[in-house]
């Protein structure tokens, strides 16, 4: 039903409005036509309270836009305000709303919303029964009548200052004797008698120290001991000086076998490197000759399990020993005497003296309850505790002409001590940090080389600001979950490292390159060693029991 009337040129691309009706321009063959829509039925707007007349079913009901859909269900085509229907508002009270809420979530009934909501009416719904035998009452007004507040005795006059009681008062009907009643009683030996069980199940009584010495003669002609440093060996190894310039390790020189378990760390003899301590998982800590026949010496036997570290004093002729048993231990490097016993019922993880000439008496331990133990040797006590890392603590170096020390731990961080100050003054936390389980000092002191569980050897400055030198990052080795220890050769040219493949990783320090892998043990190689007096002689000890000497 629409009316078609010719237009001219002039009036195209205009609106024209005629009352109610539109016309629409419609171009066909260069002629302008004017469509007029003619309305069928009126709209009746829905959001509409009143209407002024009678309107047709049909009205009423037409879609708001559009046709009828004629494939909607009759769910569909409902009338809908909301996701799932037609929701009637009705003047409920936003408080009594939540009350009947909460009251049908706790007791399961509320009042019947549909009958007309009139408080003295009692119709419910949800658990009926439950409301009329508590009388419907609400979440509000079920809850338990307030007891009476306990009294207190009275404070007495604040001017009184022995007399005044104030907010300490004691209550009235408060009881002074705090005896357990029989139940009680019963309950409290059950819980005891069963701490006792879960306690040590090991004795506490340290293991029985012997020495077996290998050798024929303790002292040769002229009565010195092994500890005399040999002059025959072909270097001078009572020098203080470097070797000028170092090359790299080519060929196995020798093996010392004699440990029946892994080895876990070697030590050089203080200065001279002409004897060798290794600790050991067989519980056994022995001391080889490294010059002339390179026999076993002396093996110390003392503790009940594993060994983990060990470290000699400035002269070498005390070391101690820190094992799984956790016990630390003194020992007389020449007689193989136990000299003292050190405990505190943790697992000692790494022990070192404190290098300075008079501190020789003190040493400090990393332990496994997060905490470095200071001992003395000569009373056994306990003089300082170190208490800030928040995990096992793993390595203890001391830097900074021994005035301070390094400790790294399980939590991941580095912190920097001052010496006998149990407040860290330092604190490396990096997130994208790992875990560095072995820390070693350079021969300049400049710089330290930490061990990360990343499999990557880093550097930090040991002098004064302790940062990270981004710029000399070792990689190339697997050493994830081993506590590999790392070297520097004398003149500071390379860096030596074992992994968990058991090669031997060389180094160089200016670079970064890794110059060199040898194929050194069956297992993990835990250590090596680059002897202080030679140019190419590298030491190393791994989990097959076997220590091996380079060059």
């Amino acid at each position: 039903q629409a009316a078609v009337t010719t237009i001219p040129g002039w009036l195209a691309g205009r609106a024209i409005s005629a009352g109610s009706d539109f016309l629409v321009l419609v171009c066909f063959n260069s002629l302008f036509f004017a469509v007029e829509d003619v309305l069928t039925g009126l709209h009746l707007d829905p959001s509409l309270k009143e209407v002024n007349y009678n309107p047709t079913f049909e009205t009423m009901f037409a879609p708001e836009f559009g046709p009828a859909n004629p494939f909607r269900t009759q769910q569909m085509a409902a009338p809908r305000n909301m996701l799932s229907g037609y929701a009637e508002p009705a003047h409920v009270n936003d408080f009594m709303f939540e009350q009947q809420r909460r009251t049908f979530s706790t007791f399961g009934y509320a009042l019947d919303p549909s009958v007309d909501t009139n408080l003295s009416s009692s119709s419910y719904i949800g658990a009926v029964e439950e409301a009329e035998k508590n009388k419907g009452l609400t979440v509000f007004e079920s809850g338990a009548k307030k007891t009476e507040k306990r009294k207190k005795v009275k404070g007495g006059d604040a001017a009184d200052l022995d007399g005044f009681l104030g907010p300490w008062a004691k209550y009235q009907d408060e009881k002074d004797g705090a005896k357990p009643s029989e139940d009680e009683k019963k309950e409290l030996d059950e819980i005891l008698a069963k701490r006792l069980k879960r306690g040590r199940n090991e004795e506490d009584a340290p293991a029985e120290e012997k020495t077996i010495l290998h050798v024929k003669d303790m002292y040769d002609y002229q009565g010195r001991s092994y500890l005399h440093i040999p002059q025959d060996v072909g270097v001078n190894l009572r020098s203080s000086e470097m070797p000028d310039k170092c090359y790299l390790p080519k060929k196995q020189l020798h093996v010392w076998t004699g440990h029946t378990k892994g080895v876990s760390a070697i030590r050089l003899f203080p200065g001279s490197g002409h004897l060798l301590l290794s600790c050991s998982m067989d519980c056994k800590i022995k001391l080889w000759e490294v010059y002339n026949e390179r026999r076993c010496l002396r093996t110390f036997i003392g503790h009940s399990k594993a060994v983990r570290d060990v470290c000699f004093n400035n002269v070498g002729t005390k070391f101690l020993s820190a094992a799984y048993d956790r016990y630390i231990k003194l020992w007389d490097s020449e007689t193989g005497q136990c000299i003292s016993r050190f405990t505190n019922r943790k697992v000692p993880y790494c022990v070192k003296f404190n290098p300075d000439e008079d501190k020789q008496n003190l040493f400090v331990a990393g332990m496994s309850d997060k905490k470095i133990v200071q001992w003395d040797v000569r009373s056994g006590e306990v003089v300082q505790e170190y208490d800030r890392h928040l995990g096992a603590v793993n390595t203890i170096t001391f830097v900074d002409e021994n005035r301070r020390f390094v400790s790294t731990s399980d939590d991941k961080s580095l912190r920097v001590w001052e010496w006998d100050i149990p407040v860290d003054f330092k604190y490396i936390a990096e997130p994208s940090m790992h875990s560095m389980p072995a820390v070693t000092l350079s021969p300049n002191g400049k710089w330290l080389a930490c061990q990360s569980m990343d499999n990557q050897i880093l550097i930090f400055g040991a002098q004064n600001r302790f940062r990270l030198n981004k710029k000399k990052v070792f990689k190339g080795h697997m050493v994830a979950g081993y506590a590999c220890q790392v070297d520097f050769s004398p003149d500071m040219s390379y860096v030596v490292s074992g992994d968990a493949d058991g090669k031997l990783n060389i180094w160089d320090w200016k670079t970064t390159k890794l110059y060199h892998r040898i194929k050194a043990h069956d297992k993990v190689c835990i250590s090596a060693l680059w002897h202080p007096h030679e140019t190419s002689k590298v030491i190393t000890c791994g989990w097959d029991g076997q220590i091996k000497l380079w060059d």
